[in-house]
């Protein structure tokens, strides 16, 4: 069962505009496929997965006063988030993610638009303070400004509430390297932890090395992702290797915050690392399979009948 206390989140809440090609892209021109608009954002994202597979959650964020805000929230709160405390600000408009996909589905090239998260500021959290002391996990990603994550991390520390963190992208993983000993758990693709560990990483026993160096660094957690490889993990006391569930591939986006999400749902509710990281697994594969960032029929239900054995 999940924990009945709630998961913290504070990070991106964006729209998401994504093409995926169906021929070979072509420079200069366009090319014929598919053009989605769904609702993203690393914070958001997590935040919604885990409200579908049971865990309660409040949001912090910040989105515009427009339409695509209100859709943003409207979203949100359906899947079961709690986001009466997101910021609705009349000076910008809500955050906003281009992507454009090969025929594959994998990102060829995207553009984010974040300045709305610039209002989450240390005052705003300080300000919700209240919400840290009834914590059972509170979870990050790296759109924040360092102001706003030191902040977050502080005031988690002062309420011994362990940190989870999403980077976000290998540019805004260097806002991390200061935080590394303070974080519980920190789920990150390779390169976003060639940046922190300042060298190339190459496969599994390369993925693996480096998780053990981020330990060593003083994360409890450290989880690596290998797309269609699977995941490599270590703590102090294990290490471990999850194959992926081969899977046709839809759309890659929002598959590595679906694992954070189902990594945390794990880890609060208790279970051995070993099974929160196949739940996570599980939760990318589910993802990936669709063309929403988020699934919308995530359960705990789906997540256990395909879950790696």
């Amino acid at each position: 069962m999940a924990s009945s206390a709630h998961v913290l989140v504070i990070g991106a809440a964006t729209s998401d505009v994504k093409g995926r090609a169906r021929k070979p892209l072509q420079l200069g021109t366009s090319v014929p496929g598919e053009i989605t608009v769904s609702f993203g954002g690393v914070g958001r994202n997590v935040a919604e997965n885990l409200a579908r597979i049971g865990q309660p959650t409040i949001l912090l964020s910040a989105v515009g006063r427009d339409p695509l805000g209100a859709q943003i929230l409207e979203r949100t709160a359906s899947a079961g988030v709690d986001i009466s405390k997101v910021i609705i600000s009349p000076d910008h408009h809500s955050s906003a993610y281009v992507a454009l996909l090969d025929d594959a589905g994998s990102k060829v090239f995207a553009v984010d638009e974040m300045a709305a998260v610039s209002v989450v500021t240390p005052s705003y959290i300080q300000s919700h303070r209240a919400l840290f002391r009834d914590a059972c996990m509170l979870v990050l990603d790296a759109n924040l400004s360092p102001q706003a994550l030191s902040s977050a991390i502080s005031m988690a520390k002062r309420n011994n509430v362990p940190v989870a963190v999403d980077p976000a992208s290998p540019t805004l993983a260097p806002k991390l390297k200061k935080h590394l000993s303070d974080l519980f758990v920190i789920r990150l693709n390779t390169s976003e932890a060639e940046v922190l560990c300042g060298h190339p990483i190459h496969g599994r026993t390369e993925a693996m090395l480096a998780a053990q160096q981020l330990v060593a660094q003083g994360v409890g957690i450290a989880v690596i992702t290998l797309a269609e490889e699977g995941l490599c993990y270590a703590s102090s006391q294990a290490r471990g290797y999850i194959p992926a569930i081969r899977c046709e591939v839809i759309d890659y986006t929002g598959a590595g915050d679906a694992l954070t999400a189902a990594v945390v749902y794990g880890l609060v509710s208790g279970f051995p690392i070993d099974e929160a990281m196949r739940l996570g697994v599980s939760a990318a594969t589910l993802t990936l399979r669709c063309p929403d960032t988020v699934c919308p029929d995530l359960s705990l239900e789906r997540l256990y009948d395909q879950l790696v054995i």
